[in-house]
Order: structure tokens, then sequence, then C-alpha cells
């Protein structure tokens, strides 16, 4: 049995059975000013943060979700588009996508606005999206593509790079580990499945996006998620997991390399009113500006005495540089 079957029949008894412990999200479930979500749909939130934020979800996008769940996420997009197939939810698992049809006429008593045809669901897997090219204004996925292996993560990302309009955002939420993971957690399948030894460093999820070409990384979160100690696992020593969420932005590759966000901020505090580096970087008088890690190299290189660099945050909002 492949890895990927291993985790279809995890899915499979997750749609059949609900499982509220599958995956330990880090954010609370919050609900919009006339949204409702169904208790079972809380029961089925199978991700580790959340891929909804509302600055992403202006002038009614057409939206896409990878791993459809219990329909929570795809309920709470539509609350930002009430269109016709105005999001397309798609899963390569049959009883999960009946599962969130059923979820959604639970929604609709709850919330007069919703209807189940604002979401379109159709059977298909990450690896080849039955979806046009350059026609999805934002796609996300949470909680999957750490399932992946390397060939196929570097598809399924190429695929959302694909279906993505110009400077369209693909957002993501993932655990994420810096630690060394040995062989024996890497190719266990099940553990990969419940979202756990495929997770990967930062650096190397960032280059598996960059690869693909998105010009532009924000890191908006990075929390904790879960622990792998040798009581339970099949490890040594004990091993720190994180989540973070993530925009993979479609804009064209900058010629010097990527916009790679990672919350980092410039200070300057000289003499003047502002500091002008004559790349498109203003920085006004001890006001914090938002800077991609190339700028805050680039500007970490003049060595000036009146420029204060920031350490990554792992928390970014929008604006800034670039």
């Amino acid at each position: 049995m492949s890895y990927l079957e291993t985790t279809h029949n995890v899915y499979k008894e997750a749609a059949l059975t609900p499982d509220v412990g599958l995956c330990c999200t880090t954010n609370p479930i919050w609900e919009l000013p006339g949204l409702k979500i169904p208790k079972i749909m809380q029961e089925m939130n199978y991700g580790c943060g959340s891929t909804v934020h509302a600055r992403d979800l202006t002038n009614n996008p057409k939206m896409l979700y990878v791993g459809v769940g219990g329909g929570m996420e795809l309920l709470q997009f539509a609350y930002f588009n009430r269109q016709k197939s105005g999001v397309i939810g798609i899963d390569v698992v049959d009883e999960m996508l009946e599962a969130s049809r059923k979820n959604f006429i639970e929604a609709e008593v709850l919330n007069p606005w919703f209807k189940s045809d604002f979401i379109d669901l159709k059977k298909g897997d990450a690896m080849n999206l039955p979806v046009e090219d350059n026609s999805i204004d934002v796609a996300a996925q949470n909680c999957l593509f750490n399932i992946f292996k390397a060939d196929d993560l570097k598809q399924a990302i190429a695929e959302m790079y694909r279906v993505l309009k110009p400077h369209g955002k693909l957002v993501m939420s993932d655990p994420t580990c810096e630690q060394e993971m040995n062989d024996t957690l890497r190719n266990d399948e099940r553990l990969r499945a419940l979202c756990l030894s495929g997770s990967l460093p930062i650096a190397d999820y960032v280059k598996a996006l960059t690869d693909a070409g998105f010009g532009t990384i924000e890191i908006r979160a990075r929390k904790p998620y879960r622990i792998l100690d040798p009581k339970h696992y099949p490890t040594s020593e004990l091993i720190y997991i994180e989540s973070i969420e993530v925009a993979a932005i479609k804009d064209p590759m900058p010629n010097d390399g990527p916009c790679i966000f990672t919350g980092k901020a410039a200070i300057y505090y000289g003499e003047n009113d502002y500091f002008d580096d004559k790349k498109g970087h203003v920085l006004l008088k001890n006001q914090p500006l938002a800077i991609c890690d190339k700028t805050a190299g680039a500007l970490a290189s003049l060595n000036r005495d009146d420029i204060f660099i920031s350490e990554s945050t792992y928390h970014y909002d929008g604006g800034g540089c670039c």
C-alpha cells in the first residue's frame, strides 16, 4: 500500500466517523457576523491553522480549496463570495465529499444567506486539478501538502501555480519542523497521513514554492503544534513541530530573487526626516517598515548606524516594501 492509499483510508475513516483529535488546530473556530458554523463542521476541522483571511477575499474572488475536510473553510470562503460556484472544493475521497454535501445542507438551515450551490464540489486530486489554467484568484489548502513526498509536493504546488491567475494567491497552513527526523518517522505512512512526519523545515517549504515560480512569499504566522516524544513515537529525542500560515503570490519572479517576508522590519532613526535607499524603499524617521528578507540583507550591508533591522517575527500582515 502506498502512502497516498494510507492517507486516503485515514480520511475516509475521518469522514465516516468524525475524529475531533485528528488534527490539533491552533486556531479558535471564529465566526464572522451573520455566519454560523455547524457543530459537525467544527468536529471535522482537520486543519492546523486557518487559510481564511478577509484581506485576501475582497471583490468576490474565484476561490479553490483542495482537501475539503468537513467543509468549514469552504463555508467561510463562500461568506465572502456568495455566488453560484464561486468556490470550488476538490477532494479525492468520495466519503469526504459526501460528508461535506450533508454539512452544507445543515449550514443552509443556520445561515439564511447561504446556498449549497455557492460551492462546487468536485472529485480530483491535488496532483491533477480539474480546474482551468489561470482561472482562480485565491487557492488554499490546510494541512495537506505536508503529507506529500518531494515529487508529489512539487507536482501539487505546480498545479496550484497553473490554475492561479497572475497575482493570484495560494494560502496555506501546514506543520513544519526544524529538527531532523529519522527515516523510521519519515517512512511511517500513517504518521505522514496524520500530518506529523512529513513536516519540512520552513526554508525547504518556502524553496518548494519559489522553485515553482511564486515571486512573493508571506509567512503570516508560526505557532506551536505538536510534540513527538520517545515514549509514544519511534524517536530517540523529543521533536517539536510548529504550524505556519503562508501565502504564495503568483507575482513575476524578480531578477534578484523572490521577496520572502518573514516578519522583519526596518526602523530609521537618523537626523533626517527619512532615508531613501534609491531602490524603492523609503524609511520615514522612527516609523517601522515591513521588509522582505532580501531588502533586510541589502540594508544591513550598508553598515549604517541609524537603521535598525529586527529579527524575523514570522508574522506578516501586508504592507511595507516591494
